[in-house]
């Protein structure tokens, strides 16, 4: 605004009467945010809707009026492309209230996406086509190429909206923030270089790769989308495809959780063949693990995995699992406090043992409660629940972050970093959570130990606990969590001022001191005093 000598001319009641006049006609709403302003009530701004530097015009045609809040957060500086990574951001966070992971489905449904099926048929290698359902009776013919490697037969087409869907089988990843970079790129003008993938079910068209590039195309809005359609898919084939490209081949930027994911949907399709080749019907599980492995021969070290990321995500993405909205699936994220990464190396595998695979029938003592692999994820659950109500729920606050908090407590700009939400951020550092964890382990063996019980070591949350040891376990986090340290300022740019290895808290905590001598306890961590009330 100040740039503007536009603006800058008018004098009060000229500039209350633009506003008012832009107000009409944006009905009343916000250009970046779409919601309501009471001009009573709400300070406003109006701005460039394109930015003076890119070629925008100085005058009305080219003003907008926004919230001053939502102008002075604009993401970028173009309003075209704030008010879309605006609404990407109110489509995120109602999925996310909702304990949905958001992804391309969000935004589609939000933009009258995925409503009709797709009518289509193959004459001499042409795919024949029309949208009549959204009243273009237009007949289209597309060339149908084969890929002789693959045998794969697809065709590139323009798609509208309403006929796509996201597919959450074969890629089931999120949306993340790197799609701001693609709206802003997208919003330029700069071509696409990768077209979206789709294929076939049925009368539907599901995307299956090129989430993100769709998405930003939508926001900016973008009515119908080129996709390359793949025609005769074999799911099974192309879920291995994506799990390799993300995982051994790295082609993409494949998160940890979603390789997860993408496996359980693979555990599941053997588990089906191989009631299909033994003649049991679709709940039949009176097999095992083991005959899993020794049945698919040829893949048993992929059908271990299979197994074992199954239950991984089995526990992750339950709905009941309030830990889950504290975690960041899409790589480097500044609002959340504990990392996939993080969750996965020290929580799922310390606990979830990768070399167990159970000899037990899939349904072994399901009706009494006490399936091993059905307690494993119950009772993980339930300590990622004690472990969201005692450390995060209604402590961590998501607006402030994880942003150069350290920097902020140490230079003094933490006014809105509460003793709680320090606290939180640090407890959850790997490093941290990584020996703190072990603790967790300890408790348990010592209190099977102690009531004569036995127990398998390497595979603990497979037996029921009782109330008392689930107690133990909140009061030790509780406890754990009321350490002064954690709350501790001065210590910002010393003891938490960086990355430490593992072993630098694994002395803190057996002794109460850094390897370098600094006091950070005042006596050591002990289980039988961090479980007491």
């Amino acid at each position: 605004m100040g740039n503007s000598k536009y603006l800058d001319s008018l004098s009060a009641e000229e500039y209350a009467g633009l506003t008012k006049k832009l107000w009409t006609i944006q009905n009343h709403k916000c250009f970046i945010c779409g919601e309501d302003i009471d001009l009573d009530l709400n300070p406003t701004n109006i701005d460039h809707i394109k930015p003076l530097v890119n070629g925008g015009k100085d005058d009305e045609t080219n003003f907008a009026l926004a919230h001053e809040n939502c102008n002075k957060s604009k993401q970028d500086a173009d309003l075209e492309v704030a008010r879309a990574i605006a609404r990407l951001s109110k489509i995120i966070k109602d999925a996310e209230e909702k304990h949905e992971t958001p992804s391309l489905k969000h935004v589609l449904a939000a933009n009258d996406g995925s409503l009709l099926d797709f009518s289509y048929k193959n004459e001499n290698e042409k795919l024949v086509y029309a949208f009549s359902k959204t009243g273009d009776d237009t007949v289209r013919t597309a060339d149908i190429f084969l890929d002789k490697l693959s045998g794969e037969k697809t065709a590139f087409i323009q798609v509208p909206l309403q006929y796509l869907y996201h597919d959450e089988i074969i890629n089931p990843r999120g949306i993340n923030s790197s799609i701001g970079l693609l709206i802003k790129e997208f919003h330029k003008g700069n071509p696409q270089l990768h077209i979206s993938l789709a294929r076939l079910d049925g009368d539907r068209i599901m995307i299956f790769d090129g989430q993100h590039k769709a998405v930003a195309q939508i926001m900016l809005g973008t009515k119908a989308l080129l996709v390359r359609l793949f025609l005769n898919t074999d799911v099974d084939r192309m879920i291995e495809t994506n799990t390799t490209a993300g995982s051994k081949l790295k082609q993409i930027a494949f998160d940890k959780s979603i390789v997860r994911q993408l496996h359980d949907t693979l555990y599941a399709e053997r588990i089906k063949k191989y009631q299909l080749d033994h003649n049991l019907a679709e709940d039949c599980f009176s097999f095992s693990e083991a005959n899993l492995v020794d049945h698919f021969k040829g893949e048993r070290g992929n059908i271990r995995t299979y197994i074992i990321n199954s239950q991984k995500n089995l526990v992750t993405k339950n709905a009941d699992n309030k830990l889950q909205s504290y975690i960041n699936f899409e790589g480097r994220g500044s609002e959340l406090p504990l990392s996939y990464s993080t969750f996965e190396k020290t929580l799922l595998s310390r606990f979830i043992n990768a070399k167990t695979i159970l000899s037990t029938s899939l349904d072994y003592r399901a009706d009494e409660g006490l399936n091993p692999r059905v307690l494993e994820k119950e009772q993980l659950i339930q300590l990622c629940n004690i472990l969201a109500e005692e450390l995060l729920i209604g402590r961590y606050s998501a607006e402030v972050g994880t942003y150069r908090i350290e920097n902020k407590v140490a230079e003094g700009k933490d006014k809105d970093i509460t003793d709680d939400h320090l606290a939180a951020y640090r407890i959850f550092k790997e490093e941290i959570m990584y020996n703190w964890i072990q603790y967790i382990e300890l408790l348990i063996k010592n209190f099977f130990s102690l009531t004569g019980e036995l127990y398998d070591d390497q595979n603990l949350f497979q037996i029921k606990f009782p109330d008392q040891l689930w107690t133990n376990i909140r009061s030790f986090i509780r406890n754990l969590r009321d350490l002064p340290l954690w709350k501790d300022r001065t210590m910002a740019s010393t003891v938490f001022g960086g990355k430490q290895v593992y072993e630098y808290w694994s002395t803190a905590f057996r002794t109460g001191k850094t390897p370098d001598g600094t006091l950070v306890l005042s006596k050591p961590i002990n289980v039988v005093e961090m479980i007491k009330e």
